[in-house]
């Protein structure tokens, strides 16, 4: 089993809910006051008989038109088209963007065309019911009429290298993924558990729907993640995406 990172860049959200990219090298942080600063990171593994991505960015396009996961992808060894599973956490807008490809030219594409999209139904129903400005539902329109879609529930396993979790806590029907391969374990925590630092500083956020539960499902997962051996992938950090977790004096660390 062989992870790949997919970092999609960095973007500024502030009350209009729009992600503007931002490269600290070019940006300045006072340029956007009011801004929350968030990175994007898909990640693609390679399973014996799978090629699987973990949700799917925002669906940004470089300069010339190009999805910018489709370019990481490529840069890592593959082609899209090799993808034959895409495992969605949830169907926030950052996560779920990159379901689909909205060229210049107003044509809309699945992103994966070969691709069995994994979602929980629960979240499918609340993407479309939901007043939110984090679901966009011209994608999930379009998803339904074009792509395989497949829905799960609850805690399962879509085969023998691929479990799932319902977890709820940053939305109430968000899900987590653990891949196993032999002496191998890939957890992909979605948003309850998107960055190293929460893990190691046990607070409540203020975006998560149980910012409680979020806190102590985060503490369950590092101790089975410690005890296990588990290699953690973490969506939304920069400076370190995958890690292994480490438990000591009643906290976390990562290596």
């Amino acid at each position: 089993m062989q992870v790949h990172t997919l970092f999609e860049g960095t973007y500024s959200v502030d009350a209009t809910k729009k992600f503007i990219p931002f490269d600290a090298a070019v940006h300045n942080f006072k340029d956007r006051p009011a801004s929350l600063f968030i990175n994007v990171q898909p990640f693609l593994v390679e399973l014996n008989n799978d090629l699987v991505l973990f949700d799917t960015g925002l669906g940004f396009s470089d300069d010339h038109g190009e999805l910018i996961l489709h370019k990481n992808i490529r840069n890592a060894g593959f082609d899209p088209t090799d993808v034959t599973k895409v495992l969605m956490s949830h169907l926030h807008y950052d996560h779920s963007g990159g379901m689909v490809h909205q060229q210049e030219n107003g044509k809309t594409e699945l992103s994966f065309p070969d691709a069995e999209y994994v979602i929980n139904r629960g979240e499918w129903e609340t993407a479309f019911s939901s007043t939110s400005s984090s679901y966009h539902t011209d994608i999930f329109d379009f998803l339904q009429r074009n792509a395989q879609l497949k829905f799960i529930e609850g805690d399962g396993n879509l085969d023998e290298a691929i479990a799932y979790e319902l977890t709820g806590a940053h939305c109430p029907n968000h899900q987590v993924f653990l891949l196993t391969e032999g002496n191998q374990k890939v957890f992909f925590g979605g948003d309850v558990l998107p960055e190293p630092g929460e893990l190691i500083k046990n607070f409540i956020a203020k975006y998560d729907f149980d910012g409680r539960k979020a806190m102590e499902l985060r503490k369950a997962f590092g101790k089975r993640a410690a005890a296990e051996n588990w290699e953690c992938l973490f969506y939304h950090s920069k400076e370190q995406a995958t890690g292994f977790v480490e438990a000591l004096d009643g906290g976390f660390r990562i290596r």
